[in-house]
């Protein structure tokens, strides 16, 4: 039975008659009774007892009647669903990062999500990453990826992916002739990092703060391009996951060295607002973002 016909029954019992449903639906009377007449044929019943100047549902109808105003409830409920997912496929996002060697693979992705959603505006915030869970409750950012699962109720944290950090030298650096770096083998060394403060360098905060190790040396490089032309001359070491250095062409003199007899591994979280979580761009960015960086 097609949507034409309940459209008819409804406006007749709500018009009172064909003739006042005729400007309502946009169609001649004449073409209104036609419709009737045929919807009548075919349920072999009629919808409708009519008198001159009255219309009455039969038993039959009054259920036609029914089953009209619950189809379009239901239609008027998805339409309006509808709208509100479309709504809520726009909208800006402002990304940050606790570890900064994350920003070296993430313009690849925004680039993606501009293809594929349009209408999602991502925003780097690269300023104060050791500070990303206070700027998500304040909601300076959105989206925060970490390394530590926050412990906050109102935050949600998605676990994306694993990596492990190793350290890189030269081969000719005495820490090359070793199976794996001990905490103490970074005493005398010259460590490289992206930036200041220690407490968002992941070699700092997971193994040598706790083994109470300071290197004699620490400077910040915010350009991995000279940080591996210093360990190239041997100036020094830096400790990054591999993937942090795909996008470079490493010298074959260059090494990567295991920290830690098991590894110093990490697991990463992208962490949002509970109350945020359910919005659609949100979502969509999540999703995509899970199945990037899954086998990292």
């Amino acid at each position: 039975m097609e949507l034409k016909y309940f459209r008819l029954i409804k406006t007749i019992v709500e018009e009172g008659s064909i003739a006042n449903s005729s400007e309502r639906l946009f169609l001649t009377q004449s073409a209104l009774s036609h419709q009737l007449r045929e919807l009548e044929e075919r349920l072999g019943f009629k919808v409708f007892q009519r008198t001159r100047n009255k219309w009455e549902l039969t038993q039959e109808g009054s259920e036609l009647y029914k089953l009209a105003n619950k189809l379009f409830d239901a239609i008027d409920e998805s339409l309006s669903n509808i709208q509100h997912i479309k709504e809520g496929s726009k909208g800006t996002i402002k990304l940050s990062a606790e570890c900064q060697s994350f920003f070296h693979t993430i313009p690849g992705f925004i680039q993606k999500m501009g293809i594929l959603y349009p209408e999602i505006d991502i925003d780097i915030t690269l300023g104060a990453t050791h500070q990303t869970i206070s700027q998500l409750l304040s909601d300076d950012i959105d989206i925060a990826i970490v390394t530590s699962k926050p412990a906050s109720e109102e935050l949600e944290s998605i676990k994306v992916y694993k990596d492990e950090i190793f350290a890189v030298v030269h081969k000719e650096n005495h820490l090359n002739d070793l199976d794996y770096l001990e905490a103490s083998d970074f005493s005398d060394i010259h460590l490289l990092i992206n930036s200041f403060p220690l407490e968002g360098v992941a070699v700092y905060e997971q193994f040598l703060k706790p083994n109470g190790i300071h290197p004699i040396k620490i400077s910040a490089i915010p350009f991995t391009e000279i940080t591996l032309s210093m360990i190239h001359a041997n100036m020094g070491i830096m400790c990054v996951p591999k993937w942090q250095l795909t996008p470079f062409k490493l010298s074959k003199e260059l090494m990567f060295k295991r920290i830690g007899k098991n590894g110093l591994k990490r697991k990463h979280y992208l962490v949002v607002k509970m109350k945020h979580r359910n919005k659609k761009y949100i979502h969509d960015f999540i999703s995509n973002f899970e199945e990037d960086f899954l086998d990292v």
